[in-house]
């Protein structure tokens, strides 16, 4: 069994919820992207596996609670996450004019945080950044056209 899925087993156990098929397609859909995804493209994976959109858009929250995919940013009125289990904290860049996503680990970044929360008192549990500007491709275009 897979580490994500005995996490997510275990998750709907304690929330006295069943590992249904559907459920396990979804998770199992949500670990084969090596991407940003929404409930849509994530729904288009296991589309012809009998899963309706609205199991995905139950499932995610599920997912997000076990601690094995968190929101990584919204774009377009979207909400499009990542799956996190064994996966470094980043954060993300969003070029406003391509919309590609650029990634950042957070390692330099996370003492800084963690004193910061120590000094409120406040426990960290999840840290998820997002910021919007221009990447240099585009800000290399705009200076070009000039």
């Amino acid at each position: 069994m897979s580490e994500q899925l005995s996490k997510f087993q275990e998750y709907l156990q304690s929330q006295r919820l069943k590992l249904t098929r559907s459920r396990k397609l979804v998770l199992e859909a949500a670990f084969s992207l090596h991407e940003h995804f929404d409930a849509e493209s994530l729904h288009e994976r296991i589309k012809g596996l009998n899963v309706s959109l609205a199991t995905v858009y139950r499932t995610l929250p599920l997912l997000q609670e076990a601690g094995l995919v968190q929101l990584a940013l919204r774009k377009d009125g979207r909400d499009f996450f990542e799956h996190i289990l064994g996966h470094p904290k980043h954060l993300h860049w969003l070029c406003e004019s391509c919309q590609r996503v650029y990634e950042t680990e957070l390692e330099e970044l996370i003492p800084i945080l963690e004193n910061k929360a120590k000094s409120q008192r406040f426990t960290i549990n999840t840290i998820n950044i997002h910021i919007s500007g221009i990447c240099w491709k585009c800000r290399k275009n705009e200076n070009d056209s000039q």
